[in-house]
């Protein structure tokens, strides 16, 4: 029994042997050293617990040295042998650029079958480690000449297996690292200028979508940051209070429903799109839940979660598109950048396809795209509603205006007006009323034609506009005549107003239709309101009688009228007792 428990330990030893010198191996010359693409072994450990004996007597399969062996893979050994083909001895330095986003590392150093240095990093002291810089593994290796080393690396994830490992002598080593997540900077550089912008834009319009649309982006900014290793280079935090924040993954899908829930309007116009993406948020809302008490096994579906996601948008948005919705066309083509990129990250994570630089970063290009096109959307929006309210307030200006004369009419100048009597009255300022009326109109209309008549008219318009300040309120009331309010004047300011209108009025130069010069005159009529109880009616009525006056009295003239006469009741009283 002894002799077949030696056999047989033979023959693994034996198989083993075989297996290392039939696996891939990276041969180390004289050049300067940069190597990022070569293959190495790697083992799943479905049981979680081999040791480093158990393990590396295992079969290893080939793959890259940038893989991704899905959510099944949480713990998997890596082997890389390592030939100094020089003459000289090479030091060496060993990156794991991802080293960041994993639960623990473990890397074995095997020579002439001997262990000679064992490294075990916990991701929860890393930030304490000589051996982590800025997300970055490094593990220093002394590389003899003519002789191989072999290198295993246990690596234990919190949820997908994706892992990287390059080789590189001093002075690359430090350019590597001085280089890192330059690309990543910039993505979340520009997400956060989005959410500046967008708070600007919610301060300014107020709407709900602004507001979903700021979260998405924190969610997708923090996810990036995350995922690629940011938050690990600038803040050196890891293990997992930091792994905790990748719940931002999913956040980010729920207040990108409410954002197209908002902006799209889907609960008063299209119910049954708006059921489905309830349903779809109800759906993550418990994931999320979920995430607060075990985030790992919250993360294992959430690559399918995404598929379903990207599916039912994709599908809403399809049939917002075909039901007329104006926007949804912009949300199409920002939401397929999105789908595309995520669906080659989606199939990265699960080690369908080998990692790119795309694909590895398929869902932060993603994301980035589509909050661009957000942005437009939301910018397009505000345009939109903008047009709708400048034809709303034309169609009011056309209704409060005397389409000859551009002028505020009759139905726009009594409740301005009495607006602006209450303000002087509160801030206890004069404010006067001038009408005026021109001299022998229906003369003009007899003797030129009303379309004659219809240019005195437009001249007088002008006369009054480019006499008046930007304060008063000018308008035609009817026919002939005309009205001016003039807040903060006393009588004698009002009486100078009108004397310099009735000047340029006489001093016009109307030409007929037929080259006749047409002599214009206006007669106007000047009261100041009494702002302590007398109205806008009662003063119009004031300044029409000095009108009149001004009229009776030859034409071409202003009259002041009178001061407002307005008894109390015990005055009125006194009187009749007298």
């Amino acid at each position: 029994m002894d002799l077949y428990k030696q056999v047989l330990f033979a023959f693994i030893v034996l198989l083993t042997a075989a297996q290392t010198r039939a696996a891939p191996e990276v041969v180390i010359g004289e050049h300067p050293i940069k190597q990022t693409d070569f293959r190495m072994g790697y083992f799943v450990d479905a049981s979680h617990n081999l040791t480093f004996d158990q393990a590396r007597a295992q079969p290893f399969n080939e793959t890259s040295n940038r893989t991704s062996l899905g959510a099944d893979a949480r713990v998997a050994w890596y082997r890389l042998i390592l030939r100094n083909a020089s003459d000289t001895d090479q030091k060496l330095f060993i990156h794991l650029p991802h080293a960041y986003h994993l639960r623990s590392v473990e890397i074995y150093e095997e020579r002439d079958g001997q262990l000679r240095q064992r490294e075990q990093l916990n991701m929860n002291q890393a930030a304490d480690s000589d051996l982590m810089f800025r997300g970055t593994l490094v593990f220093p290796l002394a590389l003899p000449a003519q002789q191989s080393t072999t290198l295993y690396l246990r690596s234990v994830s919190y949820s997908h297996q994706w892992f990287a490992i390059d080789i590189y002598n001093e002075r690359a080593s430090r350019l590597a690292l001085v280089s890192v997540n330059t690309d990543i900077a910039l993505m979340v550089g520009m997400l956060l200028a989005l959410v500046f912008y967008n708070a600007l834009l919610y301060f300014a319009t107020s709407n709900r979508e602004n507001i979903y649309y700021s979260l998405y982006l924190i969610s997708g900014l923090v996810w990036i940051a995350l995922s690629y290793g940011l938050i690990a280079s600038v803040f050196d935090g890891y293990g997992d209070a930091v792994f905790q924040l990748n719940m931002s993954l999913i956040t980010m899908p729920i207040f990108l429903l409410l954002f197209m829930m908002s902006i799209f309007e889907t609960k008063l116009f299209y119910p049954t799109e708006h059921r489905f993406l309830q349903a779809l948020i109800a759906l993550l809302a418990v994931t999320l839940i979920w995430s607060f008490f075990d985030i790992s096994a919250a993360l294992k579906p959430a690559s399918s979660l995404a598929a379903l996601m990207m599916l039912v948008t994709f599908s809403v948005s399809i049939s917002l598109y075909r039901k007329g919705h104006p926007l949804v066309k912009y949300f199409l083509v920002g939401h397929s950048f999105f789908v595309l990129f995520n669906i080659l990250a989606v199939l990265t994570y699960k080690g369908i396809l080998s990692p790119t630089y795309v694909s590895s970063h398929g869902v932060g290009i993603g994301i980035v795209l589509e909050a661009l096109t957000l942005a437009f959307i939301i910018s397009h929006r505000i345009k939109l509603l903008e047009d709708m309210r400048a034809s709303q307030e034309d169609l009011k200006k056309q209704a409060d205006t005397d389409p000859l004369t551009k002028l505020y009419n009759r139905r726009y100048f009594f409740p301005e007006s009495d607006y602006l009597l209450k303000l002087a009255r509160s801030s206890r300022t004069s404010i006067s009323i001038v009408t005026l009326d021109i001299d022998y109109f229906k003369r003009i209309n007899d003797s030129h034609g009303h379309a004659s008549g219809d240019q005195v008219i437009r001249h007088l318009a002008k006369t009054l506009k480019e006499e008046s300040r930007t304060i008063d309120l000018v308008a035609r009331l009817g026919g002939e005549e005309f009205v001016v309010l003039l807040p903060g004047a006393n009588l004698m300011e009002a009486g100078q107003f009108a004397e310099r209108i009735r000047c340029a009025v006489q001093a016009l130069e109307v030409t007929s239709n037929i080259g006749e010069n047409i002599q214009v005159t206006v007669s106007i009529g000047v009261a100041e309101i009494d702002t302590t109880q007398e109205s806008i009616e009662s003063a119009l009525a004031r300044a029409d009688g000095a009108l009149y006056e001004a009229k009776e009295s030859g034409r071409n003239r202003v009259c002041q009228a009178e001061p407002a006469m307005v008894f109390s009741i015990e005055a009125l009283v006194d009187r009749v007792s007298d």
